[in-house]
């Protein structure tokens, strides 16, 4: 199936699922995105937070916390921001090219940025690559990251932080974007980081203007990057959990993380459908009639998806 950069794709869209297959959004489960279901405890925040402009040492903690978290090399710049996809979004306008090879299939919003920006999608020029990448989990390697200019999207990376190229953010020309959402489950904060080149990620800082990052998601971030510990616990606790899947599921496996699992379905479209009749919203893509997505359920939500596949086989 073709599918042009401009259609958007991504996870997400329970209220219109919800408008399709009946029910309110509090009955659906929503499996269509990789966002940890078990998401980092809120702490308390302090009264600034919410009342006073973000000042630049809530910025520097959270800096601090991210160099320390990522083990950032010195010379690269480390730039918050409100989301990854704020910065997927602008990055073509902060890059100096023209042409610029997003390898297929991926996470549809990198070729969408370009192309608004005016962009040649094709080898020759810039690369992007999305690592593990989305929606089937490969692994790129530092061989593969060898372009002038390199922008590598970790935000499913913190399942496997061994398999980071952020030693490579020291180099000229090169964005290594993460994500807050994913990993720490915390997607409405709407936090993301741009780390690299210091050119690159100045021209980015400029185009976000002042006070990118809210109160709340500065002081929540720190506290979350500096959380070693519950880091540690969650890998193991969702790699139980994508095995406990792939068990139940009993599909073939495409790939995927710790974070999402990729299926063959046969007939993604109406296994998906299947599902949503059951309240139960997974992904497909307009790029593949069989595969199927799902996130990790949470804990109270097991029961209803092992009820729901038993129907369906039934």
């Amino acid at each position: 199936m073709t599918h042009s950069p401009d259609t958007p794709d991504h996870g997400g869209g329970v209220d219109a699922a919800a408008q399709r297959f009946g029910g309110a959004r509090a009955d659906w489960i929503d499996l269509s995105t990789g966002i940890n279901p078990l998401p980092y405890p809120l702490p308390a925040l302090s009264a600034d937070a919410w009342t006073a402009l973000p000042d630049a040492g809530a910025m520097q903690a959270l800096e601090t916390a991210a160099r320390a978290f990522w083990g950032v090399p010195a010379t690269a710049a480390v730039l918050a921001a409100p989301g990854a996809s704020a910065l997927i979004a602008r990055l073509p306008f902060a890059l100096q090219g023209e042409r610029v090879e997003i390898t297929a299939p991926t996470y549809n919003e990198h070729g969408r940025a370009y192309a608004a920006a005016g962009w040649g999608l094709g080898p020759g020029g810039a690369r992007v690559l999305v690592h593990p990448n989305n929606p089937d989990g490969r692994i790129w390697r530092e061989e593969d990251a060898g372009a002038k200019i390199c922008v590598i999207d970790e935000s499913f990376c913190d399942v496997m932080p061994e398999a980071s190229l952020i030693r490579l953010a020291a180099r000229p020309g090169m964005v290594v974007l993460k994500s807050f959402g994913k990993f720490w489950g915390l997607a409405g904060l709407r936090l993301g980081f741009a780390i690299g080149d210091p050119a690159i990620v100045g021209r980015l800082a400029q185009m976000l203007g002042p006070w990118p990052v809210s109160g709340p998601a500065l002081e929540i971030g720190a506290r979350a990057l500096r959380d070693t510990a519950w880091a540690e616990a969650t890998r193991a606790r969702l790699a139980a959990d994508a095995a406990r899947l792939d068990a139940l599921v009993g599909l073939p496996l495409v790939g995927g993380t710790t974070l999402f699992r990729l299926y063959d379905a046969g007939d993604a479209k109406a296994l998906q459908e299947a599902l949503a009749r059951r309240r139960i919203w997974s992904r497909v893509f307009p790029y593949s009639d069989r595969w199927l997505r799902l996130g990790l359920p949470g804990p109270q939500d097991w029961p209803r998806l092992e009820a729901a596949l038993r129907e369906i086989r039934a």
